[in-house]
């Protein structure tokens, strides 16, 4: 027993030099992305820059059928987040825009800047928890989890999100049923819309 806590602590300690061989990782956007993330630019050609992102600055127009405009800081887009575990995004909502039920591959943590939206995600038991939320509200959508947010004032909103992965990944479920190459009729199989509906979808999409 005490050599197995003695084994224990040695995997641990293991663990954590390893996570601390270097200070960062920033990305090397010109190398191919692997399973943990790009590989390091070389520290000589860092520079202050580098850990500066500035895509979040002034207005942002709503710009798609949702009546959203979504600004993406993962690692692909700010390289500094490389390593890190962490990302970020930007989300401007309409009068009456959504962000539609989507998923990560990670946890999100939202920070509503402006505005009221309801906003929920749905768990694997099929309950909805979810909440009017007003300017300084914060909520949380647990990993993998099914969330949504609405605008439900009378004013544009913003928010921000953090997210526990350099590239947690966005999956909007209206777009991966009716943007994509799924076929008309397995979408009607598996959702149960009428063809009608299904082609209405995938001409609001484009891909009719």
């Amino acid at each position: 027993m005490r050599n197995l806590s003695f084994f224990f602590v040695f995997c641990l300690l293991s663990s954590l030099s390893h996570a601390i061989e270097l200070d960062f990782c920033v990305g090397d956007l010109s190398l191919p992305r692997g399973p943990e993330g790009y590989a390091c630019k070389d520290p000589a050609e860092v520079t202050t820059d580098d850990f500066v992102y500035t895509g979040f600055r002034g207005e942002k127009t709503p710009n798609n059928v949702f009546g959203n405009n979504v600004t993406l800081a993962f690692s692909d887009v700010f390289p500094a987040f490389n390593g890190l575990g962490i990302s970020m995004a930007r989300l401007d909502f309409a009068v009456g825009g959504v962000i539609p039920v989507h998923s990560h591959r990670t946890s999100e943590v939202l920070l509503l800047v402006k505005g009221s939206i309801i906003a929920g995600f749905i768990d694997t038991n099929n309950t909805a928890y979810y909440k009017r939320l007003e300017v300084g509200d914060v909520m949380v959508f647990p990993q993998a989890m099914l969330h949504f947010q609405i605008n439900v004032g009378k004013t544009p909103a913003t928010a921000y999100v953090s997210l526990n992965g350099a590239n947690p990944a966005l999956q909007l479920t209206p777009t991966a049923l009716f943007a994509g190459n799924l076929p008309a009729d397995i979408a009607q199989d598996i959702t149960l819309l009428s063809r009608k509906e299904v082609m209405r979808m995938k001409r609001i999409f484009g891909t009719a």
